[in-house]
């Protein structure tokens, strides 16, 4: 029952702001006082409503922080029908972005946008009710979380602890430091204030659908593990851990991203999508769609096309580099390995093969597998737009959350935990353990691990490694024609530079905002 609620919430303000967008061009005069938002969030009811708006911000940023993260890492090429489908992607991919770039803007603005809606809550949501309690705590999550993304990724930006007077819309930059506070404070007055709901058991499915006390821990975690607080990043994910409320995902490795693990005991933070025909473009995402391999240029046996959904894009695919440090790790026929990545051979077996006299720009011969396309997770067969699939995007997954605890205890000096931790991950993949892991080996497991999945960029920065990982990225870009890949395409600009640690702040927020200082090199 709290799902279904939700989601009516959600689905009930999407056609309120459907509604209000249409009065935008009438002239329709109002009679009496039809509210404020003073004499709102005064029930559970109107609190209920104002976490579904919450919420369904954090959805609607994912699709920019998805790609704008994936793009600027190492693992993927952008692919697409030609060269030139989707050039803001590709400036991405190739480190030709400028600071007008749209999905960079995207993100900031999505930012801030989350902030904004979690500042109604904290602001004007007095604790009056378990509800309400709740709400403000999930509101102080979400506001770190976004804080988060902001400092890792643009660094020195303004902090936006309430919500701004008029007179306060230009603010200036706040120090990486006092952002750093801010967000541990947002996160442990989450923690602390005893209202956010923690699973009854590893297997909760319904609790799971929002931001825990455990999800706000593996968070603070996260937040320690970048500023190399590692003691105390070890501390707290330890409590994560040894809560029991999640563990790896007990079914095939290749199910983890499908709707079949949707909201399961892997999923610390997902995006929430339903499977309701009845709502079905309330769930629409191009996310799914622009990821899937590139139908239109293959053929699929009867077999095939049993299971495997069509109407896909063909944007990110994976890197020959990437393959080959899943050979060196766990082996060709490595179960983790053909479970995320399949040659051209593999799918050829699986009943897939390029049409003859086609190309694949940005490609190596290499399928990314377990996100693959199903049509068990769509809540429409759309085979000419696959746009209607319910799987909940991921942002955190407790395979992550082990791999921090490891990296910390490596840092600060606990083998014991670091190799349990690192073990848990092999194990699953079929892979032998280890003893004495070392930081160096933690790096190739959360790679492997969690490729594609939003973690690597914001990680290679941390470590000092992004320019060395991307500095000849882009210069050339593959073609692949169903035997061999080739040079496609040359760049004379291309690669990560030492501007590139942090993102520039958007010309539209510095052309609105004199009091703005922008990042180093843009």
């Amino acid at each position: 029952m709290k799902k279904n609620k939700i989601y009516t919430l959600i689905a009930g303000l999407a056609l309120l702001l459907a509604t209000v967008g249409c009065e935008d061009y009438l002239d329709i005069q109002k009679h009496g006082n039809i509210g404020s938002q003073d004499d709102y969030y005064q029930t559970d009811e109107e609190t209920e409503s104002a976490s579904a708006a919450l919420y369904l911000s954090f959805r609607s940023a994912h699709y920019n922080w998805f790609f704008l993260k994936n793009l600027l890492a190492d693992d993927l090429w952008t692919g697409g029908g030609t060269r030139g489908d989707n050039a803001s992607m590709e400036q991405l991919n190739e480190y030709t972005f400028g600071t007008d770039h749209a999905m960079v803007e995207g993100v900031y603005s999505g930012m801030y946008t989350l902030i904004y809606n979690a500042n109604l809550i904290i602001d004007k949501v007095a604790p009056n009710s378990d509800v309400m309690k709740r709400a403000i705590a999930e509101a102080k999550f979400f506001r770190a979380f976004a804080h988060f993304e902001l400092v890792t990724l643009f660094g020195p930006v303004p902090k936006v602890d309430h919500l701004l007077g008029a007179s306060e819309y230009r603010q200036g930059n706040t120090s990486v430091e006092d952002l750093w506070a801010f967000i541990e404070q947002d996160l442990k007055e989450a923690i602390d204030a005893n209202a956010l709901p923690s699973k009854a058991n590893i297997d909760d499915r319904e609790t799971g659908i929002r931001a825990t006390k455990e999800v706000a821990q593996a968070y603070l975690g996260k937040a320690y593990l970048f500023q190399k607080k590692y003691s105390e990043a070890a501390q707290v994910l330890d409590k994560v851990i040894e809560s029991g409320k999640y563990g790896l995902h007990a079914g095939e490795y290749g199910d983890i991203l499908h709707a079949a693990a949707n909201s399961g005991r892997e999923s610390m933070l997902e995006c929430q999508l339903r499977n309701d025909a009845e709502q079905a473009w309330n769930q629409f995402t191009m996310l799914y769609l622009m990821m899937g391999w590139r139908t239109s240029l293959m053929s699929f046996t009867p077999a095939a096309q049993s299971t495997l959904a069509s109407g896909t894009y063909g944007f990110c695919n994976p890197k020959k580099s990437l393959y080959d440090a899943f050979v060196a790790e766990e082996g060709a026929d490595g179960y983790r390995l053909k479970e995320t990545i399949h040659t051209y051979a593999q799918m050829n077996e699986a009943g897939v093969s390029l049409l003859p006299g086609n190309v694949l720009m940005g490609h190596e011969g290499l399928f990314f597998w377990k996100n693959r396309a199903l049509k068990a997770d769509c809540i429409y067969d759309a085979p000419y737009f696959q746009g209607l699939q319910y799987i909940n995007p991921r942002v955190m997954r407790y395979a992550e959350v082990l791999l921090m605890a490891a990296e910390a205890h490596v840092q600060s000096g606990n083998q014991s935990k670091a190799d349990a931790y690192t073990n848990q991950i092999r194990t699953r993949a079929k892979v032998a353990t280890k003893s004495g892991v070392t930081l160096a080996d933690i790096k190739t497991e959360k790679r492997l691990e969690l490729c594609m999945e939003s973690c690597r960029y914001q990680d290679l920065v941390r470590w000092g490694d992004a320019e060395n990982a991307m500095k000849e990225q882009g210069k050339t870009v593959p073609v692949f024609n169903g035997e061999s890949a080739s040079t496609g395409f040359t760049n004379t600009v291309y690669g990560f530079k030492s501007r590139n640690v942090l993102l520039p702040i958007p010309a539209k927020e510095m052309q609105l905002n004199p009091n703005m200082k922008q990042n180093e090199g843009w």
